[in-house]
């Protein structure tokens, strides 16, 4: 690992990103409840009970293996309850169609509960830092929108911009604030991203395209950052939601550069660029260069960063780097894949989802399977 140190390339220029704050118009629709959601309540999560090793989350209280496909882990900060999507029809659910569904695992508890009775096509499940709500995407009326549900109850809203499409989600600690995408037009024609307070009923924008090239927001624990990419530029940048201003390109000029997350905490900001994957410190603008990976996650403190082969796509196998001093830890040596949010601050855990049948004993439903590495 070498650390480019004490350059200063210009990204601690700030440009003026036109913020845009407005009262949500149609804004927070009921969708399975009437009622608002209430606020937020202290954590109340722990981790689980079971000590270092590997262990399948992708089952019901009783144990029993997912008779379907299950995908997208996220993770609490503590490691205390991991959100992912399954087509099982028993987990507990009543899902008799096979459509997908939204779970969540308390570890503390030894329980797997629906997060809302929604099914069908849905996608991009986060859990918020405290483990109190989750959120997802999901096909409706020939619409994907966002919703927000009370993890372990169900209390479900949709998180509606009027007029758009939206997706992608990215939650704050307590999931006050949402980073989404959203798209204008049907087929979509243009995009942006954009931050929701939905408790005071306001959006901001963070960034309008003039195309709709994949793009996905990470949002800090407190609601103030937001990094993102610009696929068209190939660009990385980070929005300071305080003063509504935008960084210079966070890769410097001439290179590259595609967003895998932003830490929790802010501090750290983690692209990709050719067969390297790059570590941003926001404050004193500099950046570690892992050579020859492709990052995939980092912790909520910005100090592990988890990875495969960066001549890889697709599943494969998984490693999680002590950013610190470079040492290493295998996370799954068989084919797997993760989601942003896959691991717990400290590097404690880390979520994963594969399709081979030997990560833990036992697997004989022939299956993806979501499955959590604990380090101690």
């Amino acid at each position: 690992m070498r650390v480019h140190g004490g350059t200063t390339r210009g990204k601690t220029n700030r440009r003026a990103a036109g913020r845009v704050r407005a009262a949500l118009s149609a804004a927070i629709a009921a969708c399975a409840v009437t009622a608002a959601l209430p606020g937020a309540a202290a954590a109340g999560t722990g981790a689980g009970e079971a000590g270092a090793g590997v262990e399948r989350i992708s089952v019901g209280s009783d144990g029993t293996q997912a008779d379907g496909d299950s995908a997208g882990a996220s993770i609490t900060t503590d490691g205390g309850r991991i959100v992912f999507s399954s087509t099982a029809t028993n987990l507990g659910s009543g899902n008799a169609g096979g459509a997908q569904k939204i779970y969540v695992r308390d570890q503390r508890a030894r329980q797997t509960r629906p997060m809302s009775s929604i099914a069908g096509s849905l996608q991009s499940p986060v859990i918020s830092g405290d483990g109190q709500y989750a959120a997802f995407s999901g096909l409706i009326q020939r619409d994907t929108k966002v919703f927000l549900s009370r993890a372990g109850i169900g209390d479900t809203i949709g998180i509606n911009h009027s007029g758009l499409s939206s997706g992608q989600p990215s939650l704050s600690w307590d999931a006050r604030y949402i980073a989404q995408v959203g798209t204008y037009g049907r087929p979509p024609t243009r995009q942006i991203i954009e931050v929701i307070d939905w408790r005071a009923n306001t959006y901001e924008t963070v960034r309008e395209f003039e195309h709709t090239l994949p793009a996905r927001p990470s949002i800090s624990g407190d609601g103030e950052y937001v990094a993102y990419d610009d696929r068209e530029e190939q660009d990385v940048w980070l929005w300071n939601r305080t003063d509504g201003t935008t960084s210079d390109p966070i890769e410097g000029q001439g290179k590259a550069a595609s967003l895998v997350q932003l830490s929790k905490d802010g501090r750290k900001v983690v692209y990709r660029s050719g067969a390297d994957t790059y570590v941003y410190d926001v404050s004193s603008d500099m950046e570690q260069v892992v050579p020859n990976v492709r990052g995939l996650a980092i912790d909520p403190t910005g100090t592990y960063l988890l990875y495969a082969p960066s001549d890889t796509s697709g599943p494969a196998p998984l490693t999680l780097r002590d950013l610190r001093n470079g040492t290493e830890e295998v996370v799954s040596t068989q084919p797997a894949t993760a989601e942003r949010d896959a691991v717990s601050a400290g590097g404690r855990d880390v979520v994963f989802e594969s399709a081979a049948d030997d990560v833990v004993s036992g697997d004989s439903n022939g299956k993806v399977d979501v499955f959590v590495r604990r380090f101690f």
